[in-house]
């Protein structure tokens, strides 16, 4: 009860920023001005981070519930992102596209993409940054591990555990353990 009312008291107090932030995406562009917010809200050390991370994200995320943990200088650069109930982000992470199911843990400075399209590079005749890409959201199965460091650009099943740094280009299914790069199922859970 007594996390409850934290939450909620945060959501308050972080209430003038996302009032801000819902004024400046009337204008510009959404994703940026999360991008811009994120980066700010990152900073903010401690407890008190966390619950005021989670009272701004509840309301400016597709979804996040008032209890995820979102740790000291987690990035975002997507608001179509969901957080289920329970999750924990742990610190320096980055986070594009994506959705994460109940229960999941994920470790320090951990890289979800928003699916392995981000950039185009086929036109020699083109700039990269000018050639576009598609970003795809990448859905993480609920009660999954994934391990310090990992960078993940696929989809990944329930009950995973992904082995630290790996870097996942392939879908992943239900209760299997990878490890590597390319990360490779090692045996099931």
């Amino acid at each position: 009860m007594l996390k409850t009312i934290l939450f909620s008291l945060s959501a308050l107090l972080i209430s003038p920023i996302t009032l801000v932030y819902f004024v400046l995406t009337l204008v510009l562009n959404k994703d940026s001005v999360l991008t811009s917010f994120s980066q700010l809200l990152s900073l903010i050390p401690g407890k008190l981070g966390v619950y005021l991370r989670a009272g701004f994200y509840r309301f400016t995320f597709t979804h996040c519930h008032p209890n995820a943990v979102i740790s000291f200088m987690v990035l975002f650069s997507q608001a179509d992102t969901e957080i289920a109930e329970g999750v924990y982000l742990g610190p320096q992470c980055n986070i594009g596209r994506c959705s994460i199911g109940k229960n999941t843990l994920i470790g320090s400075a951990v890289n979800i993409m928003s699916g392995k399209g981000q950039h185009n590079f086929s036109d020699l005749d083109t700039p990269i940054k000018d050639q576009g890409g598609v970003f795809e959201k990448v859905s993480i199965g609920e009660n999954c591990w994934l391990g310090n460091g990992a960078m993940i650009m696929a989809n990944i099943g329930k009950g995973c555990v992904i082995g630290a740094g790996s870097v996942v280009i392939n879908d992943i299914p239900d209760y299997a353990i990878v490890a590597g790069n390319p990360a490779k199922v090692i045996k099931g859970r």
